[in-house]
């Protein structure tokens, strides 16, 4: 509801302020197509506020117009140390905007042919994995990641960084509202009582890890941008839900925006919202950020590119743009060929790490689970083997190989008929199957 009436209100005046802990300002701005700024973390005081979290919270504000958006910092911020130093630098974060379902024409492309235009003031761009950087530049966050193979260690990290975020905003609520939420045991919404309860119910074990990983991303995130560096990511990674909807947003909707949110959140960094149009009827919106205390030079880049931004947005809606491609499926399909090519050389277990990340993927693909049924065939994992033809059959009820797999499974913890009966669905599908009429003729002896 706080999303509502932020832009509401925007949209009948100039400029609005409000509170930003976990992405309260930023992502009503991008769904409702205004500009926004999250100064630094503690930069703009919050006297008079309620907290939420304190490590987290942020005084921001939303505006459609860049130069009232700078103005009010002029008013609000301290003065800059000293001036800039050397051209500044985009650096695009590549791996999220792999997770948008909106092509680059749309989002990347359109910053990047703004910054041509200019005739002064930025060096070419430069592309990077944050998820990898994160991986490789805060050790303390290895704790909280999930395991994962060496491709998906970026995705693990963006996650842990969400995670961590979480967690320290539940440490701190707690702290700041447990006796009130006790005593006055307030009727709130679905939605809210879940997280209100999430948050008191926390147990404070890692708490001290929470804040190592915030004060080392803060440090890798300086040593990433500089003083001339300004990180470009999504804002969200889609649409928000109808009004009225009684659905609600995925688990990996939210995933995706608290990981995108969490960059800026968790390392007290400054961030722009600004809009890039429509895709699908939908606001779009890109962000921008810099490291701690580099606000006012966020928002004099911000100013100076904003109309040539504009002018590519315009570009851009004109073009014949071609299908979304799905990355996932593309790295799913990457890691099914790794883990054929482990197979091949007998790296049974390899070839498992490799198959189980193209599930995690995709788990719709019979294929995937069917590879893996083999390699635990190889290894003899007959029950792993025969849940995943299960698996694969219930995806693609003619898939031989599937049958044939689950078959050899049974047959080897001695389920004769059990195995016959899979034999011969093969054959029904493929009736000179070389292995299923083996198969057959063996197993009719074993039951005689």
């Amino acid at each position: 509801m706080q999303w509502l009436r932020c832009c509401s209100f925007c949209a009948a005046c100039r400029v609005r302020s409000c509170t930003d802990t976990t992405g309260d300002l930023r992502i009503p701005a991008s769904f409702c197509g205004v500009l926004c700024f999250r100064p630094s973390q503690g930069v703009v005081s919050t006297l008079g506020t309620l907290p939420n979290s304190h490590s987290l919270d942020t005084i921001g504000w939303l505006a459609r117009d860049p130069h009232i958006l700078s103005r009010v910092g002029d008013a609000l911020l301290p003065a800059a140390a000293c001036g800039l130093k050397g051209k500044r630098q985009l650096v695009f974060a590549d791996d999220c905007f792999e997770l948008l379902k909106i092509p680059n024409q749309k989002t990347v492309d359109v910053i990047e042919n703004a910054v041509r235009t200019l005739p002064y003031g930025f060096q070419p761009p430069k592309h990077i994995n944050i998820g990898q950087y994160i991986s490789s530049n805060v050790p303390s966050l290895k704790e909280f990641c999930e395991p994962s193979t060496k491709l998906q260690e970026g995705k693990s990290a963006l996650k842990a960084l969400c995670t961590v975020m979480l967690l320290l905003q539940r440490y701190e609520f707690k702290a700041n509202h447990e006796d009130w939420v006790n005593t006055v045991k307030p009727k709130l919404g679905l939605e809210v009582s879940t997280r209100v309860l999430q948050a008191v119910n926390f147990t404070d074990d890692n708490i001290k890890s929470l804040y190592i990983v915030r004060t080392e991303w803060r440090a890798a995130l300086k040593n990433l941008l500089k003083d001339t560096g300004i990180l470009v990511l999504p804002t969200m990674a889609g649409h928000p839900l109808k009004r009225n909807s009684k659905q609600r947003l995925s688990s990996e909707f939210e995933d995706k925006m608290y990981a995108f949110v969490s960059i800026a959140a968790l390392s007290g960094c400054c961030q722009a919202t600004v809009p890039l149009g429509n895709h699908n009827d939908h606001p779009i919106s890109i962000s921008f950020v810099a490291a701690h205390g580099s606000d006012k030079f966020l928002l004099r880049a911000i100013l100076d590119m904003y109309s040539a931004i504009q002018k590519q947005i315009v570009l851009a809606s004109k073009l014949a743009l071609p299908p979304v491609i799905d990355r996932d499926v593309d790295t799913s399909e990457l890691l099914k060929e790794k883990g054929n090519n482990s197979f091949k050389r007998k790296q049974w277990s390899k070839a498992i790490e490799f198959y189980s990340g193209a599930i995690k993927l995709n788990d719709t693909n019979a294929t995937y689970y069917c590879n893996r049924a083999a390699a635990y065939l190889e290894l003899g994992r007959f029950k792993q083997a025969e849940a995943d033809c299960d698996q694969a059959l219930l995806l693609d009820k003619k898939n031989v190989k599937a049958y044939l797999r689950r078959g050899t499974a049974k047959e080897s913890v001695l389920s004769y008929q059990e195995a016959l009966q899979d034999f011969r669905h093969a054959l029904a599908l493929e009736p000179q199957n070389r292995t299923a009429l083996a198969a057959e003729k063996r197993l009719q002896k074993h039951l005689r």
